[in-house]
């Protein structure tokens, strides 16, 4: 048997790291996915974000989708303090400035607009309603994944993210998956779907 490339896609859950192991007192991948010791996540999302993730033991999948030069379209679905306005929505369209120690950088041009509220899982906990009476959801679409980089962006522009969920990374969506379900998908699917040739 020779070796055989795998890819799955997953909805990473709320509180739960993009790696197997556990650290810090959270649990990793690991403790709620039965997964090949091969695979490995592509790329990551951030210990309070949710959504789609791929794994795969892939190597040269990995490199094409993490290239900056590919630029890949990211989706996210942003639950955010208050109501974004016309000129705040521009800003995070046309590049706002955000802290990425040691410098300060400007993010790329984007997409985003105000959206209805996405038929999701509660998070576990969930958002405290109380204390954020008047919350908004956006669908921004990135084509960079800087660290923390939609939080920083939502914030520079006076709506702080209470609610991150990546929903699609080009045509490839994390609906139907709920938080902690994975799905296999063949490469040629993949491929396809992540607009990747080759």
């Amino acid at each position: 048997m020779g070796w055989k490339k795998l890819y799955y896609i997953i909805y990473k859950p709320y509180k739960v790291l993009s790696q197997f192991s556990d650290e810090g007192g959270n649990p990793g991948l690991g403790s709620i996915f039965n997964l090949p010791k091969d695979v490995y996540p592509v790329g990551r999302l951030d210990l309070d974000s949710e959504g789609l993730l791929v794994l795969t033991n892939d190597k040269k999948l990995n490199n094409e989708l993490l290239n900056p030069k590919n630029a890949h379209n990211r989706v996210y679905w942003v639950e955010v303090e208050g109501t974004p306005d016309a000129t705040a929505i521009k800003k995070l369209e046309d590049g706002v400035e955000i802290n990425l120690k040691p410098k300060r950088y400007v993010t790329k041009p984007a997409l985003c607009k105000i959206m209805d509220a996405p038929n999701l899982a509660e998070r576990n906990p969930p958002v405290n309603y109380k204390k954020h009476p008047i919350r908004s959801w956006l669908e921004l679409i990135l084509t960079e994944g800087k660290n923390r980089q939609v939080r920083k962006m939502t914030a520079a522009v006076g709506h702080p993210t209470l609610r991150l969920v990546r929903s699609a990374i080009e045509n490839l969506q994390l609906y139907p998956l709920q938080p902690g379900e994975v799905t296999q998908i063949p490469e040629k699917a993949i491929r396809q779907k992540l607009k990747l040739n080759g």
